[in-house]
């Protein structure tokens, strides 16, 4: 800000002194210009009776009228000139300025005097167009998401409806289709839960501002835990999970917030990994940090995607089923928190394999 106010403070002075070049110059010229004429004239005989003669000892006899009234005159046409300059000047900062609130690419051109100016409003210009794409695809983005949404949450609730209804009218169901039924129907009610959280979800992630609580805890012991949770599911799908940890790795972090980024992470692999192969789950701590990695055996990712991987409400497979879609927060919640714990998050995908990378500095090292 000081440099910018340091140029435009350069163009007043540049102004300013040019006002008052232009006075001296007028006053130096005219009053010079005079003293040449008086002395040319001066330098001449003439006769009492030309008409020539006459007028200049008029001029004589009145000089002081002749000589300050002009130089009044050329004293004012300069001022209205250099005040008229910093009035145009405005007209075209005003012009600029409602350029600057219109929608267009347009980019504004001012003066070569206010080139400063003119780098600044297209600069806070282009900020603005780049913001407005921004928060546009993000508000396209959420409607996306939403309609998602409102589609998953009305197929889960025709199939309950429709069970719940079966049971009700069919009273000579046998035992075995009635537990059928009322399985089914509270597996789709479980999914109506799982999408209402994700609706708290996308507000938490909007509305709320996370702070750490940090306190002593071991990683290795941590993942140990998040894995053992995930057993139940990992086997109905099929999948096993290969931690290749060391004994301990003890670390300095908000515990249920990094538990958070491994739920998350090991959430992801298991909805995106082939049926019956393995994930794994790898780390090493050193002078660095710690550096983990998560990979698990699934479609390869295309660079498009894979860069787009991060951001939220962005579902890698918009059309994937009502059982497995995510709300897109999922990945974007692991990074903001691996952030905030100063460390990195990273994807890579090759050969029907997807690898997370996360670090984490050694400033958290107890």
């Amino acid at each position: 800000m000081r440099a910018k106010a340091y140029g435009r403070s350069q163009l007043s002075r540049r102004l300013l002194v040019r006002f008052l070049m232009a006075l001296v110059g007028w006053l130096i010229g005219f009053t010079g210009l005079c003293m040449l004429a008086w002395m040319f004239c001066n330098s001449l005989v003439w006769q009492p009776w030309d008409p020539v003669y006459q007028l200049l000892e008029f001029v004589k006899n009145y000089l002081p009228i002749f000589y300050f009234i002009p130089l009044i005159a050329g004293w004012i046409a300069i001022s209205y000139y250099f005040l008229g300059k910093p009035l145009r000047y405005l007209d075209e900062i005003v012009e600029a300025a409602k350029l600057l609130a219109q929608p267009r690419e347009e980019m504004v051109h001012l003066p070569a005097e206010l080139k400063d100016i003119e780098s600044d409003m297209n600069l806070a210009k282009q900020r603005a167009l780049r913001d407005a794409a921004v928060a546009k695809e993000a508000e396209q983005r959420k409607n996306d998401l939403i309609v998602y949404l409102a589609h998953d949450l009305k197929t889960p609730l025709t199939s309950v409806i429709g069970y719940l209804t079966l049971l009700r009218d069919e009273p000579q169901l046998s035992p075995e289709m009635r537990a059928r039924y009322t399985g089914i129907a509270l597996e789709k009610a479980q999914r109506l839960e799982d999408l209402t959280n994700e609706f708290f979800e996308i507000t938490r992630f909007n509305l709320s501002h996370i702070e750490l609580e940090k306190s002593p805890v071991d990683i290795a012991l941590m993942l140990r835990q998040v894995v053992s949770e995930f057993e139940p599911a990992l086997v109905q799908k099929g999948l096993s999970c290969k931690v290749e940890l060391p004994q301990t790795m003890p670390y300095i972090c908000d515990a249920d917030k990094m538990a958070r980024v491994f739920d998350n992470l090991l959430r992801n692999a298991m909805l995106y990994s082939f049926e019956n192969t393995v994930i794994t789950i790898r780390g090493q701590a050193g002078p660095q940090g710690i550096t983990l990695w998560l990979e698990n055996a699934g479609r390869t990712i295309p660079p498009e995607k894979l860069a787009r991987l991060f951001e939220q409400f962005f579902r890698l497979d918009a059309a994937r089923g009502t059982n497995t879609g995510g709300a897109g927060l999922g990945l974007a919640i692991a990074k903001q928190l691996v952030e905030l714990h100063g460390g990195a998050i990273s994807a890579a995908s090759a050969d029907n394999s997807i690898t997370f990378t996360v670090t984490l500095p050694a400033c958290g090292a107890p």
